[in-house]
């Protein structure tokens, strides 16, 4: 960064200070807890003669800890993107409106995740259910490891409660897809031909003023050979919303890409890998009991409330951990 001309070059030299920062950012919490860990041997001594000091000790314990495990859960992000930013779309599955409500219920979770994270969050498009929920919503999470914290949550999530759209109140069994991708910069190559798109554009929907209810101006993209649907309705323009979509459409191919690679590495380790609706990553159980089940690693929990209000940060972690292992396998 100190030789001259470094930011003749705007863009590399801005992803360069990101990298930087990111890397003084760890060093500091390394070595501030590198200090305290030295220091909590003279507060234990004190802490055995002084209930005061055991309570600050207890505290100090605490913070500790809480910092090594996000210095813990920083080195199993390895892949090429999972430093970066990340595209969230969440699909309403089998089950008709219960599904779309919970398409919904799934949205604001992660939501409400991503603010507790301190991601600043994008909504891009939220195609709302025929009578209550969402058909499909798409977001960008913006923060360090965006995607590879987010990447955790790819699959189908599986919920079980008794439908508040049934007037017999039965028990009812909802899917949603959860779909992850990268953002990626104009300079990442990612090879798409204009005569294997199929650019749609339609009204924009839900409220937004004149603008949106009058005019054309969502876009929808297919890219026909992969059969990758993206679309884009939170801009003002077409073109805009165009763009975006296109920004989409290369972050869903090269999830597409990392997906793949994924699951040639889990057969080559012998592992059977099924994305049908059938093998859900995880559970939501309220009725007849409560329960949150993640299938991948058997980690549960009892308060599914909890879960649903976003607090969902042991999930992913087990998970990331449960790959890193398999991979240094």
């Amino acid at each position: 960064m100190g030789q001259p001309g470094f930011w003749d070059d705007q863009e590399t030299a801005a992803g360069t200070s990101a990298a930087h920062a990111r890397a003084q950012r760890r060093l500091e919490m390394f070595r501030g807890l590198e200090s305290d860990v030295a220091d909590l041997a003279d507060l234990a001594e004190m802490a055995a003669e002084d209930e005061e000091m055991a309570a600050e000790l207890d505290s100090q314990l605490g913070s500790a800890e809480q910092r090594l495990a996000e210095l813990e859960e920083a080195r199993l992000f390895s892949g090429e993107y999972d430093a970066g930013d990340a595209v969230v779309t969440v699909h309403a599955g089998a089950g008709g409106t219960d599904s779309q409500d919970w398409a919904e219920i799934l949205l604001r979770m992660y939501l409400r995740w991503a603010e507790r994270r301190g991601f600043d969050v994008e909504m891009v498009e939220a195609s709302p259910g025929e009578e209550a929920g969402l058909k499909s919503a798409t977001f960008i999470a913006r923060g360090e490891n965006a995607y590879g914290l987010f990447a955790a949550e790819r699959g189908v999530h599986r919920l079980v409660r008794i439908s508040p759209f049934d007037s017999s109140s039965r028990r009812h069994t909802s899917f949603a897809q959860v779909d992850v991708g990268p953002v990626v910069e104009d300079s990442v190559e990612v090879e798409v031909d204009e005569s294997d798109l199929r650019i749609d554009t339609y009204r924009a929907s839900g409220a937004g003023g004149q603008h949106v209810n009058k005019t054309d101006s969502a876009v929808r993209i297919t890219h026909i050979p992969t059969g990758v649907v993206v679309q884009c309705q939170n801009e003002r323009s077409q073109t805009q919303n165009k763009a975006v979509a296109m920004q989409l459409l290369r972050s869903k191919l090269i999830e597409l890409e990392e997906r793949k690679r994924s699951e040639e590495l889990a057969k080559a380790r012998g592992e059977v890998k099924d994305v049908a609706w059938g093998s859900q990553i995880r559970s939501y159980v309220m009725h007849p009991y409560t329960m949150v089940k993640d299938h991948r690693t058997e980690h549960e929990v009892g308060d599914v409330q909890r879960v649903l209000d976003g607090d969902i940060d042991e999930f992913i972690r087990d998970y990331l951990n449960k790959t890193a292992a398999a991979s240094a396998s």
